[in-house]
């Protein structure tokens, strides 16, 4: 193991609170709300549950600085947010949000955009989201216009991008790629809502002609911040793999041993025994390759790429296995729509391609280690 602090990598006393706050909060919020209610709405979520999750938790400004609203914790407690949401299948904007939009502007070093919105998304206020970081901006272009930048292209699949109050864009300038901010109501903004498979993580086409954008940081700083914000996103989407996957062993555990065949628990059969112990070995293993993905966030290690793109392997195979036995073991309601465990299917299959599939990272690997052969 590389050198990262021994203490981030287990539960504190406080974190270990955090979860049992967050877990009775979610299931509350779970045993009062349909998931199917959000899927088609343009927002994909419930903003009088967002604002509750800023005000009473403070979620939202968990890793945010307070000289800008926040409480200044560590991401260590921002992923055990993502873990209970990944259990309770929470439809919200907190990926989009409170990673990659909030670590875009700390990392950018721009104090008065800090100043202007990151007050915003601590209060609940303010949802963000951001476009153009798979490509490093190549899709997307700004140029100097009268009064400021403006900026034109698309970016398609951009999460909860419909919704979202602001988005900072990653686009080409003559100086190399910038980072920017748009806002919601920017003329030449034009949102198209996507079809996806994962319906409680919305989508969307992000089209800008001619649209007024605002610098962020210094010019051409995009590329540097972007690829951080990117693993930090994948070690943040490793928690709540991992929140899931736990979901899904927790609910079928219980269903195995309620459910009755010939005279006896199916839990009871040598072959359910074998691929639940199976399944357990998987999730404990994703555990611990998201664990150090967060402490390597946390201490702001050199090494992170590898542990994201480890993380994003080793949980995507976790969660995909998870939601299979989850559904499968279920036998026939598993695949009704009013069982929730063909929700958990579509957020692990969608997950398992965001920010990179399997095999995308399994090359990075290869490349990061000196691994891959001419």
């Amino acid at each position: 193991m590389l050198d990262v602090d021994p203490a981030l990598l287990g539960d504190t006393d406080e974190r270990k609170q955090l979860r049992e706050v967050l877990r009775d909060f979610f299931t509350e919020a779970a045993a009062s709300r349909d998931v199917s209610e959000h899927l088609t709405t343009g927002r994909g979520h419930d903003p009088a549950l967002w604002a509750r999750m800023a005000t009473e938790l403070g979620v939202q400004g968990l890793v945010i600085p307070e000289e800008y609203g926040g409480s200044g914790f560590s991401f260590a407690e921002l992923a055990v947010v993502f873990e209970e949401a990944g259990r309770a299948l929470l439809c919200a904007p907190l990926l989009s949000t409170t990673v990659l939009a909030t670590y875009t502007l700390l990392l950018s070093g721009d104090r008065e955009a800090c100043a202007r919105y990151l007050p915003g998304i601590a209060e609940g206020t303010l949802t963000a989201t951001v476009a153009g970081f798979d490509d490093g901006g190549g899709g997307l272009r700004a140029t100097p216009g009268k009064g400021g930048w403006v900026g034109s292209g698309a970016a398609d699949f951009v999460l909860d991008g419909c919704g979202a109050d602001l988005i900072l864009v990653a686009a080409r300038t003559a100086d190399g790629a910038g980072l920017f901010a748009c806002e919601r109501d920017a003329e030449g903004l034009t949102r198209t809502a996507r079809t996806v498979l994962d319906g409680t993580r919305p989508q969307a086409l992000v089209t800008f002609a001619d649209t007024p954008f605002v610098q962020i940081g210094q010019p051409g700083n995009a590329a540097a911040i972007t690829g951080r914000v990117l693993d930090i996103g994948r070690a943040a989407l490793a928690a709540e793999q991992v929140g899931g996957s736990a979901h899904a062993l927790d609910a079928t555990m219980s269903y195995v041993l309620q459910r009755r065949q010939f005279d006896r628990q199916i839990g009871s059969f040598q072959a359910i025994k074998h691929r639940l112990a199976d399944l357990l070995v998987e999730i404990e293993a994703a555990r611990s390759a998201a664990v150090y993905a967060v402490a390597c966030v946390t201490a702001s290690a050199e090494h992170l790429p590898v542990a994201a793109s480890t993380a994003k392997v080793v949980c995507s195979g976790a969660y995909r296995q998870a939601t299979a036995e989850y559904v499968q073991l279920h036998g026939g309601i598993g695949f009704t729509w009013e069982h929730p465990a063909h929700l958990y299917l579509r957020r692990a299959r969608a997950a398992e391609v965001l920010f990179g599939t399997a095999d995308d990272h399994r090359a990075r690997l290869g490349g990061l280690l000196g691994l891959n052969v001419a």
